[in-house]
């Protein structure tokens, strides 16, 4: 468990270029790309979702067979699904330095736990305007105080003063680390910050639990929300930790079996949290998937996976900077970010330069506005941007696939003919068979391919590329 509170080590004291730290389903598969050769896809997607560690894929396959109803089933595997549920739970409260009293919610994903808080909170949210729209969208359903982020961490966190003492708040909702710029901000400061205005504090940590674990006691935070695809366990299962009061409170988040005490014609009796808000037949396999995942991190020990990441992260950041290409920022004085690095490309746009990379190269990245339109309009990037994000399978030759391909881009330009539908581009025609598995059409270039209109990158200006 990490409290965030140190900085990244500098590059003279880190190891040579590491490899994949742990091994992760669909390491080493080889993708078709469009010249008919093939390559070694190139994950680096992380933050959008995570590759599953292959020790959860094996721990799902073991537990499979044992699969059953929970909670009210007699028959023995009824019982071991029960268990192994309620042991998973007890895994994840652990995994984010649960104190004894929270309770945790299985839920779908961040968005999910997110929203369900936000029909528990008491009176007015204060949020950064430079959330995931999953911290950002459900607190405008009731009253949402955006406060706008400064050019630095200090600044900020003074207007975010500002705004709790003008008026009493009941919660305050943070970024964990930015999904994208990778930006952490100083969380057990801020948790201070909304306690001393009479606030709770809840933290994103989607895309900060992955690369840094958390430890809600020690940070003395009230709320945590994060998501198992983002984790390494893609099984459908993720998780609001925190106090239980609110939660008893509030609404049954999806009223069903389960979430009752007694049903009758007139009136129900809701179970308290986590019960009250998990109705319906629970995510068994999604929920154990996370909790190996918890485990097989904490095993490790998230200083390993600091380092991994931080040595390939100043890698690509180097390698972009030395090609004349700046990452995106938020604060300019942030000392700790985690593997996310976005950025974009003069004279191309992000769409033109993710489908260069996948169609030519193998190379996966995420390209858009990242679910954070009002970040990427702060950043100057409303058009797009492009992300690559980088974990615990992540390797220096992963980080040197993209740049050198970038390289090419620069050379020699697309090699391919790309067209644009909707704002994306996509090669036309796309040869690229769907892999073997596949029951419906028999490739990319099927029914749903793009019109054929103009997707050319525009050239560079003089300068623009060193």
């Amino acid at each position: 468990m990490s409290l965030l509170t140190h900085p990244s080590t500098t590059t003279s004291r880190r190891p040579p270029a590491p490899a994949a730290l742990l091994p992760v389903v669909g390491a080493g598969q080889s993708v078709p790309l469009v010249d008919g050769r093939s390559a070694r896809y190139v994950h680096l997607d992380y933050a959008a979702s995570a590759p599953a560690l292959q020790a959860v894929a094996d721990h799902v396959t073991a537990v499979l067979p044992a699969y059953a109803s929970v909670h009210r089933g007699a028959g023995y595997l009824s019982q071991v699904s029960t268990r192994l549920l309620e042991q998973a739970r007890g895994e994840i409260a652990r995994s984010v330095g649960a104190r004894d009293d929270d309770v945790v919610v299985l839920t779908r994903n961040t968005t999910d736990a997110l929203t369900l808080l936000s029909t528990a909170v008491p009176g007015e949210v204060v949020v950064l305007d430079v959330e995931h729209h999953a911290n950002l969208l459900p607190w405008q359903r009731g009253t949402a105080r955006v406060v706008p982020a400064a050019g630095t961490l200090a600044a900020t966190e003074a207007a975010l003063a500002a705004e709790l003492g003008r008026r009493p708040a009941a919660l305050l909702a943070v970024t964990g680390a930015s999904n994208v710029t990778g930006e952490v901000p100083p969380l057990a400061r801020l948790a201070a910050l909304a306690h001393a205005h009479g606030a709770r504090i809840v933290v994103d940590a989607a895309q900060l639990v992955p690369h840094r674990g958390f430890d809600l006691a020690g940070l003395d935070v009230d709320y945590v929300a994060f998501s198992g695809h983002k984790l390494y366990a893609p099984f459908g299962a993720g998780a609001l930790v925190g106090r239980p009061d609110w939660l008893d409170a509030a609404p049954p988040h999806q009223p069903g079996g389960g979430a009752v005490r007694e049903v009758g014609t007139t009136a129900t009796v809701w179970a308290r949290s986590p019960e009250r808000h998990e109705g319906g037949t629970p995510n068994v396999l999604g929920v154990a998937a996370l909790a190996e995942a918890c485990r097989v991190l904490a095993a490790v020990g998230f200083d390993r996976v600091r380092e991994h990441e931080a040595v390939l992260h100043d890698r690509l950041v180097q390698g972009l900077r030395d090609r004349g290409i700046e990452p995106l920022r938020i604060w300019t004085d942030a000392p700790d970010v985690v593997g996310v690095v976005s950025f974009t490309v003069p004279g191309s746009t992000a769409s033109q330069v993710a489908a260069f990379l996948s169609a030519e190269h193998g190379v996966g990245v995420r390209d858009g506005r990242f679910c954070a339109h009002p970040l990427l309009a702060r950043l100057g990037a409303s058009d797009g941007a492009v992300r690559a994000s980088l974990g615990v399978g992540s390797s220096a030759a992963d980080v040197d696939r993209l740049l050198d391909a970038l390289d090419r881009l620069r050379a020699d330009g697309p090699r391919w003919t790309y067209t644009s539908s909707g704002g994306s581009c996509r090669p036309s025609p796309d040869p690229r068979p769907l892999p073997a598995w596949w029951t419906g059409d028999d490739g990319l270039d099927g029914p749903s391919a793009a019109p054929p209109s103009p997707c050319t990158p525009t050239p560079a200006p003089p300068g623009d590329h060193r």
